[in-house]
């Protein structure tokens, strides 16, 4: 078994908990939790599971990594605290650690990493012999290897396109709604999601990692947006109410320019309540999707629903993109110690999970 530590008990957190503890291959030893309120706690009443695992929380990060683990799966945000998950990640690649984590965007695409990103990185593997794979929470596999999967499928291809489609109503993160993608606020509010080179910063590595795969070459990444506000006032269930005239929904585009063309592109349309932008592309149950489209001949769409905690569609999209981190770690802890990506690790199918009930 490769003992494994959750680093976070958020959103991604809760379903990195319920994965490492159903994968035969590894277990859970440790839960690191920030708030002084939570450790202690068992760490399946933090998962929502309605068992214990007998592992307590804690918040003795030292602690915790001086019991040299040999995976850590990082799910703390990175979205406002890049700078601290930066520190946090090296340092348990540093204890020697295989790190699995959503949270640093640049690092989806290593090979074109900012220095100030890579390098820290590259030291902690040098000092400890650890390992780091990056991939999203949005989730990455159905912006890199659904799209090239799919892709092969057809007899020519014009465009793909990869979407996530999302009412972010049930999606307990209100800072990161409010004020990362200015859902409820002023119209000229300029979100930071949304600010110029950040949707770049965000997709491009997946991007760029899929025009890799299929042996193209871009001329540029573009990004092109745009917002509606809400008619009436809404009220949501986790972060109360959003009024009316403020912004109610954003679709933006992350597109990679081959000989002139968007040949390949990342879209995301999110809205606070289904009623807003109804024109825009809904999800076929006006919850949340994720889909690929090839057009080309023939013209392939595949739609992805995912729901967990419940019927909760942004739970799903979590837990499978925890799935893919936490299903890469057996074959890391086997691999030289390094830095990869979505290309690098290969999927993982099932492999003794088929019918392994939780007690």
């Amino acid at each position: 078994m490769i003992p494994t530590v959750v680093w976070g008990t958020g959103n991604v957190g809760r379903a990195a908990i319920r994965a490492v503890d159903a994968h035969p291959a590894l277990e859970l030893t440790a839960v690191i939790v920030h708030d002084p309120a939570k450790a202690g706690r068992d760490a399946g009443e933090l998962a929502g599971l309605e068992h214990a695992l007998g592992v307590a929380a804690s918040d003795d990060v030292e602690e915790v990594l001086a019991a040299r683990p040999a995976a850590v799966v990082y799910a703390a945000s990175g979205d406002t605290r890049p700078d601290d998950a930066l520190a946090d990640i090296a340092r348990a690649v540093a204890a020697g650690a295989v790190v699995v984590s959503p949270a640093l965007y640049p690092l989806y695409d290593h090979r074109n990493a900012p220095p100030e990103f890579l390098d820290p990185v590259l030291a902690a593997i040098a000092a400890g012999g650890g390992s780091l794979f990056a991939s999203g929470v949005d989730p990455g596999w159905g912006n890199d290897v659904l799209p090239l999967l799919i892709s092969g499928l057809g007899t020519t291809v014009d465009v793909i396109r990869c979407q996530e489609i999302f009412d972010y109503s049930t999606y307990d993160q209100p800072d990161s709604v409010r004020y990362l993608v200015g859902m409820g606020q002023p119209m000229d509010f300029e979100p930071m999601m949304l600010m110029p080179s950040v949707p770049t910063m965000v997709w491009g590595g997946q991007i760029r990692m899929m025009a890799r795969a299929l042996g193209v070459e871009l001329d540029e990444i573009r990004e092109a947006s745009a917002r509606r506000a809400l008619d009436t006032a809404v009220t949501t269930r986790t972060m109360g109410e959003f009024e009316a005239g403020t912004q109610g929904a954003i679709r933006f585009e992350v597109q990679g320019i081959v000989e002139g063309e968007a040949r390949l592109v990342i879209e995301h349309v999110t809205r606070i309540h289904p009623s807003c932008a109804p024109d825009w592309p809904q999800p076929p149950d006006g919850a949340g999707a994720h889909r690929v489209i090839i057009e080309g001949r023939p013209r392939i769409e595949v739609t992805i629903e995912a729901t967990d905690e419940g019927e909760n569609r942004s739970a799903g999209g979590n837990a499978t993109a925890v799935g893919r981190l936490v299903g890469a770690i057996d074959w890391l802890v086997d691999a030289p110690p390094g830095i990869y990506d979505a290309l690098d690790v290969p999927l993982r199918p099932a492999v003794g999970k088929l019918g392994r009930n939780q007690p």
